[in-house]
C-alpha cells in the first residue's frame, strides 16, 4: 500500500488569446505524480467554457486529437486527481463546472475538507442536490451560494472560506477572472509565476512552472486570495495570519517532486536532511545505502553522507508503469514488475534500505524479499518519516488506525514482519529539520490536529485489512 495525496492544480491567465490548453497539458504532466486517476482542462474563450475530462493519466486523456478540440482562450484551469474523499468515478473528474444565475464557474481543488460531511449534510437538508461524491462540489456550491449575495466572485470566495475547514488550495475561473486561494493553515502548496510573453501561471508546485517556461514569482500565502484579470493582479489577505501555518510535512517527505521548492524550502534539501537525521538516530554497520525509487533516493543520499557508508543505486524502477497498471496474472508480484534489484550491487552486501514510509507493511516486505533474493546478506530498513499512528483529514489517504501497522506492532515486531534485520523511523522531533522555519502539520504522526477532528468522514480508501500482510 502506497501513500497518495489528493491532486494537483494548474491555471493560466493570458493577456491575449493563446493555446492555453497546451500549456495546461504540460503543467499537468509535471504534476502527474500528485494524481493518476483522472485529469481535466477547462478553457475560457471569451466567456465560453470548453472542457475535456476523463479517467486516466494525462497523456492518455489528452491525446493530440483531444487537445486540438479545445479552443484558444485567455484563461484555463486544469486538474489531475487522486481521490481521497469521493470514489474513483468519471463524475468526480475535475475541474468542476457550475452554471449559476450570475454566470459560470470552473473550480479545481487540492486538499480535503475536514468538515466535508457536516457541510454536505447541511446543504442536502436545505435542498442542495449533488452530482458527485467529491468535497470539491461542496466548495463550489458554497461559493455559488455566496456569489448570489455578494458583488464579485472574489468576495464570494472570501465569504465561503469562513465555512470551510481543512485543506484547500483552489484555482477558480469565472468568465472574466482567474482566482487562486490557499486555506488559512496553508496545508497544501500553491505558487504562481510568469512566462516571457506575459502569461501568469498558477500551480501546486514550482516544478510545473518550470515545465512551461514560467519564472517563479512567489508562493500564495496561507489564507490569501489572488485575482488575475484585465485590471491586473489583486491580492486579498483578510484570511491571512488568522490561523497558524501548518503545511503538510509529507509534502517534503514524499508528495512533492524532488525539484520543487515549497514555501522557500527545496524538497531535495529537505529529504537530504531527513536522511542525515535518520543516520544520526539509527546508525548501523553496513556496506551500502540504497533508496527505494523515487522518494527514498534523496534521503538515502543524505544517510550516506552523514554515515560515511557508500551510496549505490541498488533498485531500478520501471518508469512506464503507472497506477493504472493491472497485472495480467494475479499470481505475479507487482512489486517485482515495478522494481528490480541489481544483483551485482547488492549480492553479499549488508544493505541500509531507505524508504519514505510504511503503511501496512506489505510493500516493504516485498522489497526486502526482493533484495534477499538478489543475494543481500543483511537488510536494515530505515524510514524517512515517523510511524503513521493517526488518520489524516487533510488529503492524505490515511483514513483509519485499524489499517496502520505501527498502531498494532512494535518497531521490532514490524521489522520481523517485513523480514528486515533492523528497522528505524525518523524521530518526530527531527521533522523540524526538514522544513526550515516553516510551521508544519504532523498530525498523522503525532495526533496533534490543527482543526477539529470530524466525527464522521465517510472516507475509506483501504480495501484490505492489516491481517492480509501476514
Amino acid at each position: 500500500m502506497s501513500i497518495h495525496e489528493e491532486c494537483g492544480v494548474f491555471g493560466v491567465y493570458s493577456p491575449k488569446p493563446a493555446n492555453v490548453a497546451n500549456l495546461c497539458f504540460y503543467g499537468l504532466y509535471a504534476l502527474q505524480h500528485r494524481g493518476q486517476e483522472s485529469c481535466g482542462i477547462v478553457v475560457n474563450d471569451d466567456g465560453v467554457f470548453s472542457s475535456h475530462k476523463d479517467m486516466g493519466l494525462v497523456n492518455e486523456v489528452f491525446t493530440p486529437d483531444a487537445l486540438s478540440r479545445l479552443p484558444e482562450g485567455c484563461m484555463a484551469v486544469a486538474h489531475t486527481r487522486y481521490g481521497t474523499t469521493g470514489a474513483s468515478l468519471r463524475s468526480n473528474c475535475q475541474p468542476i463546472e457550475v452554471n449559476h444565475q450570475k454566470g459560470r464557474m470552473a473550480l479545481a481543488h487540492n486538499g480535503n475538507l475536514s468538515n466535508a460531511f457536516a457541510l454536505r449534510n447541511t446543504l442536502e437538508l436545505s435542498g442542495a442536490i449533488f452530482h458527485t461524491t467529491s468535497d470539491t462540489e461542496i466548495i463550489a456550491y458554497i461559493i455559488t451560494r455566496e456569489r448570489l449575495l455578494t458583488g464579485s466572485i472574489e468576495d464570494a470566495l472570501s465569504q465561503a472560506m469562513y465555512s470551510l475547514d481543512g485543506a484547500y488550495s483552489l484555482i477558480l475561473m469565472s468568465p472574466q477572472k482567474l482566482i487562486c486561494a490557499r486555506d488559512p493553515h496553508g496545508f497544501r502548496p500553491l505558487c504562481f509565476g510568469k512566462t516571457e510573453d506575459g502569461q501568469y501561471v498558477i500551480a501546486s508546485e514550482s516544478c510545473a512552472l518550470k515545465a512551461v517556461g514560467a519564472e517563479f514569482i512567489r508562493d500564495v500565502e496561507p489564507g490569501e486570495i489572488i485575482i488575475f484579470s484585465k485590471s491586473g493582479i489583486e491580492s486579498k489577505k483578510e484570511h491571512c495570519k488568522q490561523k497558524p501555518k501548518k503545511l503538510c510535512i509529507f509534502e517534503y517527505i514524499y508528495f512533492a517532486r524532488h525539484d520543487s521548492v515549497i514555501d522557500g524550502v527545496g524538497v531535495h534539501s529537505a529529504r537530504l536532511n531527513a536522511g542525515r537525521a535518520l543516520a544520526k538516530a539509527h546508525p548501523v554497520d553496513a556496506d551500502l545505502v540504497i533508496g527505494v525509487p523515487d522518494s527514498g533516493l534523496d534521503a538515502a543520499l543524505g544517510y550516506s553522507r552523514e554515515s560515511g557508508i557508500d551510496y549505490e543505486i541498488g533498485l531500478i524502477k520501471n518508469n512506464y508503469i503507472g497506477r493504472t497498471f493491472i497485472a495480467p496474472d494475479a499470481r505475479l508480484d507487482k512489486v517485482k514488475i515495478k522494481l528490480s534489484a541489481i544483483e551485482d550491487v547488492v549480492k553479499d552486501k549488508r544493505i541500509v534500505l531507505i524508504d519514505d514510509s510504511i503503511v501496512r507493511g506489505t510493500t516493504s516486505g516485498r522489497i526486502v524479499k526482493l533484495l534477499r533474493e538478489a543475494g543481500a546478506k543483511e537488510v536494515h530498513m530505515r524510514i524517512s518519516s515517523p510511524p503513521f499512528l493517526h488518520p489524516c483529514y487533510y488529503g492524505t489517504d490515511i483514513d483509519s488506525e485499524e489499517n496502520l501497522i505501527a498502531c498494532h506492532y512494535s518497531v521490532e515486531e514490524i521489522a520481523k514482519i517485513i523480514g528486515a534485520d533492523s528497522l528505524g523511523f525518523l524521530p518526530v522531533e527531527d521533522l523540524a529539520s526538514l522544513c526550515g522555519n516553516n510551521e508544519y502539520c504532523s498530525a498523522c504522526f503525532s495526533g496533534e490536529y490543527p482543526t477539529s477532528v470530524p466525527v464522521e468522514t465517510r472516507k475509506d480508501r483501504f480495501e484490505k485489512h492489516l491481517s492480509d500482510i501476514q
